[in-house]
């Protein structure tokens, strides 16, 4: 099983190897436009083909049948080593990642910097073109226990040994500001501690592990599963991210985060 995290050196070094797959979660793309990918990438498009396109929510879960499919047609085999990176450094590019994990692949990893470091390493860039990609055989298993949902983190936010850490602003968090998404409320879920994504960077890339341990390690306190939250289930899969590399295990992400929540709730 590979690391959570590889770096842009890394990736140039085994740019050619027949089992290495490049994805590119970046959202709101378009591949139509020549637009530039680093050599080799696949577009994996998480907002419609990896959501279930007909749920309420933004971003939700897709089925083990739809994810399975999807996959297949990038070329994911069950052997396959997959890197996956976005444009903005590390954003969707984590939620890409725990999507795999929820769905049973193990030999996946996050590009550190995403496009952005790897263009500040000066390696080469190219523009996507029509290809042929050979279907893959990838077998989608569903791990439940990786996701949540609303009567979930309900349930979560009760036990005494879970934390909920939501990765939105922290002037969201404490209600400063509106909400992004029209017509949402303001508000947190019960319980929850807020850990903004954007604290766990140096730059484009991961801050180091003993500097994650000591954001993590003032928040957790004896904890034995940590709940992520943010606006819609992407950013909360950077704190899944940043955990993973710091070993923490038993690790959940509220599918439907406070869009949901904040829905369903008074």
């Amino acid at each position: 099983m590979y690391p959570p995290l590889v770096n842009v050196k890394w990736l140039q070094s085994n740019l050619q190897s027949p089992s290495v797959i490049i994805l590119d979660a970046t959202i709101n793309k378009t591949t139509e436009d020549n637009s530039e990918r680093i050599p080799k990438a696949r577009f994996f498009d998480i907002k419609q083909k990896f959501s279930d396109t007909n749920a309420r929510f933004p971003s939700t879960l897709p089925s083990a049948k739809q994810f399975e499919v999807e996959a297949r047609a990038l070329g994911i085999n069950n052997d396959s080593v997959i890197v996956i990176y976005d444009d903005k450094g590390i954003y969707s590019s984590a939620r890409a990642w725990w999507l795999f994990k929820t769905f049973g692949f193990k030999n996946v990893a996050v590009l550190d910097g995403g496009l952005p470091e790897w263009k500040k390493f000066g390696f080469v860039i190219d523009s996507y073109k029509k290809e042929d990609v050979a279907h893959g055989n990838f077998h989608a298993k569903f791990l439940p226990e990786l996701m949540t949902h609303f009567s979930g983190v309900n349930q979560y936010s009760k036990d005494t040994k879970t934390l909920i850490l939501d990765a939105r602003s922290e002037a969201r968090f404490k209600c400063i500001v509106d909400e992004p998404r029209q017509g949402l409320r303001r508000g947190t879920i019960p319980n929850s501690k807020n850990l903004p994504f954007t604290e766990l960077f140096n730059g484009n890339i991961l801050k180091s592990k003993e500097e994650l341990l000591k954001i993590f390690d003032n928040l957790v306190k004896e904890k034995t599963r940590l709940v992520f939250s943010c606006g819609s289930g992407i950013t909360a899969c950077i704190l899944a991210l940043a955990a993973t590399q710091c070993g923490y295990e038993n690790l959940v992400v509220y599918d439907g985060s406070w869009t949901e929540y904040g829905t369903l709730t008074n």
